[in-house]
């Protein structure tokens, strides 16, 4: 619930913005708020003139009205491409996270605060205005005493009592539509909030971006294909981050590139193997590569290598579903559907009963378009949210790591056809992931593993026999239970104490109905109006409105 007149304030601030753009028409076509007067309410508000922008413009464009924290929900929500239409997705995609940058002197006070000393003893220089300024930090330029080049990353100042009342609110009207839209079940806007919620408060961590680089940097140590700043430790705190300053091209500037002399076509294969070696070698892989985030040094333009920026999100996989992803993507390469099916269920992204025929026929039906096109035509991105879309029909359940996988993909793709138009993108991939694959999970590398587990089973082998034992006694004399620890059983559970309380609220209502329809009709009670009971009246309102509450 909203728990206070400002948040309640804001409620009312966002619902003006929804009509002046005129999203509470599709509100009402999705029947969200079917029971509320909110859109009754500001139909009198003037209406911006947007009867002839696309849906998602209009919404792209409330949001940046919203304010910083619902542009960066409008960008997370921007790669849930399994659950939002095409053209909302792409409409999000182009928001900007830029916001008016707060006062040097803040900053400085923030660094002097975590750093515990003046900005004249931490730093030769400090530059008080900004290079960059974004909704959760903003970005100045200093010189260490030793000399080296650095930025210092700076967390606004009370952004978290800001970021959790609208997150709160978020909540709040997630909560609204699961509870009145029947399409609910299939976007579940209570997760992407929640989703949406670990992310920006991972980002506040300045610790953690920090460790996420530094983890980069070590995969990616004396790589001529990617550089990660080297983090300055004695410098990062909470709030305050300190990385190598480097200076390159922006990636999106194919004319300062050309010019350059930069070989674009190589360095859009060296993006496509730089994303495959960061998730299938390393398991570690940088979440939000759009343009800002990537730079190009050219200081050898025959050679040119990518630079990351902002580590703020960094996802990696389960050790099962990286090797289930990588044969998903070996198994398209070779259109070999009925694999694909197959691993679907042996992951167990889909149910164990899924019959493995009909899975594999809607996988074709998602793969034959594809491979009639030209191969530099082809986005793997696209073809694997296109096969997530399908599996949903058979209950698929994807983790968000494998939502930010598929979404840096459509990054990496879209900035590789950038640089080089005529990317084969598919002739590198294909490769680049066997040759990985070949390496992690081949003989030598299988043997190394086993032998560095070997001293730990060594070490539990004296417990097996009796272990063994007790199972078998238990098994035999019926003494064995089993643990049910479900996420199904959970939902189930709540389903029916949902249920049980809805016919608690029935019945209580249907007594005081009846309760008052008695009253009134033996003309009882102490008060009484033109031969009626008013308290039995009362009662049956009383109840005819629990019994609404009630209905399913």
């Amino acid at each position: 619930m909203i728990h206070s007149l400002r948040q309640f304030g804001r409620a009312m601030n966002i619902s003006a913005i929804l009509v002046r753009y005129r999203l509470d028409e599709l509100l009402q076509e999705a029947q969200v708020f079917r029971p509320m007067l909110v859109t009754r309410l500001f139909s009198f508000f003037p209406r911006k003139k947007v009867a002839n922008m696309p849906r998602g413009e209009r919404l792209r464009l409330a949001l940046q009205e919203m304010g910083p924290v619902y542009v960066k929900f409008g960008q997370i929500l921007s790669t849930r491409r399994d659950l939002v239409p095409p053209d909302v997705a792409d409409e999000l995609a182009l928001l900007q996270d830029r916001v008016p940058p707060f006062s040097g002197e803040q900053a400085r006070e923030i660094i002097e605060n975590a750093l515990g000393g003046s900005v004249e003893e931490l730093f030769n220089t400090f530059e008080v205005e900004p290079l960059a300024s974004a909704s959760i930090a903003q970005v100045h330029a200093a010189t260490l005493p030793n000399g080296d080049d650095v930025v210092v990353k700076v967390v606004r100042p009370d952004i978290e009592p800001q970021l959790r009342r609208d997150i709160d609110l978020l909540k709040y009207l997630a909560g609204l539509v699961e509870r009145y839209w029947d399409g609910s079940r299939r976007v579940r806007p209570l997760e992407i909030v929640r989703e949406f919620e670990t992310f920006v408060f991972d980002e506040l961590d300045m610790q953690r971006e920090a460790a996420n680089a530094s983890m980069l940097r070590r995969n990616f140590e004396n790589s001529e294909e990617l550089y990660i700043p080297a983090v300055y430790w004695p410098y990062c705190k909470d709030r305050v981050l300190v990385l190598e300053r480097i200076k390159g091209l922006p990636v999106n500037d194919i004319e300062a590139l050309r010019e350059a002399g930069v070989d674009l076509p190589a360095l859009a294969r060296r993006g496509i193997k730089v994303f495959y070696t960061q998730v299938f070698r390393d398991n570690l892989f940088h979440a939000d590569m759009h343009p800002g985030n990537i730079m190009v040094d050219v200081s050898d333009p025959a050679n040119a290598s990518f630079i990351a920026l902002d580590f703020g999100i960094v996802a990696s996989l389960t050790p099962k579903d990286l090797h289930y992803i990588a044969e998903n993507f070996l198994a398209l390469f070779r259109r070999d559907y009925f694999q694909v099916a197959r691993l679907h269920v042996d992951a167990g992204w889909v149910p164990p009963e899924t019959r493995l025929d009909e899975l594999e026929a809607a996988v074709r039906s998602v793969g034959e378009p594809n491979f009639t096109r030209p191969l530099n035509e082809i986005s793997f991105g696209k073809l694997l949210m296109k096969l997530f879309q399908v599996a949903r029909r058979f209950n698929l359940q994807i983790q968000p790591q494998l939502i930010m996988l598929q979404k840096t993909l459509l990054n990496i793709e879209g900035l590789g056809r950038q640089l080089h138009p005529d990317l084969d993108i598919w002739a590198v991939a294909k490769p680049e992931l066997e040759a990985i694959m070949a390496e992690k999970y081949g003989i030598d590398q299988t043997a190394r593993r086993m032998a560095q587990r070997m001293p730990g089973w060594i070490g539990k082998a004296p417990e097996m026999p009796g272990l063994v034992h007790d199972f078998l006694r238990q098994a035999t004399s019926g003494q064995l239970r089993t643990r049910l620890e479900s996420a199904d059983l959970e939902a189930i559970r709540k389903t029916q104490q949902t249920t049980e309380r809805q016919r608690w609220k029935r019945f209580s209502g249907g007594v005081v109905l009846l309760s008052g329809a008695l009253l009134a009709g033996l003309q009882a009670g102490p008060w009484q109006l033109a031969g009626w009971s008013v308290s039995g009246l009362l009662l049956m309102l009383a109840g005819g409105f629990m019994l609404w509450r009630a209905r399913p």
